[in-house]
């Protein structure tokens, strides 16, 4: 038996560099995909005008990468670009300007975006969810409950709005 436990522990760590190998090839191959994305996408938009898409697409690459300013600007090119778009695409845009907005701190625009997005497509849950996050941002508590509780009109299932209702009413409750 003790012949056989550094053959078992060799294994073991072999199979765990094995693994771990594995998931940072998987890892790279992923960046690399997008970095070849991005830098398509950036290199046509310098070039030439692109598709309300294409600068949803990139914008939304600036914001994975958390540059918050250049994808604010993407994002109001696409929906200066975009004003023929059907509603819930440009709702989708709306939704990312929120988010970007949310992530600076500037929690009036991220409403107005959100409220925006939800104008255009009115049972867009994440929109709903994101602008209640932003209503309790500002500690606006009972719009934040009212908008929680609109998301799981739309959708009963709705897990963040589940746990959040919960949360806040039990914080009405206590005030």
């Amino acid at each position: 038996m003790n012949e056989l436990l550094p053959a078992i522990y060799l294994s073991g760590v072999v199979l765990l560099l094995g693994t771990l190998g594995f998931f940072v090839v998987l890892q790279t191959i992923r960046t690399t995909r997008t970095e070849k994305q991005f830098y398509k996408l950036q290199k046509k938009l310098q070039k030439e005008k692109g598709s309300a898409q294409e600068y949803y697409e990139l914008g939304s690459l600036y914001l994975n990468k958390k540059l918050y300013i250049q994808a604010t600007n993407l994002f109001n090119k696409g929906l200066e670009i975009g004003k023929n778009l059907e509603p819930e695409n440009q709702a989708l845009i709306y939704n990312a300007l929120g988010f970007c907005y949310l992530s600076q701190e500037q929690i009036d625009l991220a409403i107005r975006n959100y409220k925006d997005a939800i104008k255009l497509h009115p049972q867009y849950i994440i929109a709903l969810n994101n602008l209640a996050n932003a209503y309790e941002k500002k500690q606006m508590t009972e719009k934040a409950l009212e908008t929680y509780r609109k998301t799981l009109e739309n959708d009963l299932d709705n897990k963040v709005a589940k746990r959040r209702v919960k949360i806040l009413n039990k914080r009405l409750a206590i005030s």
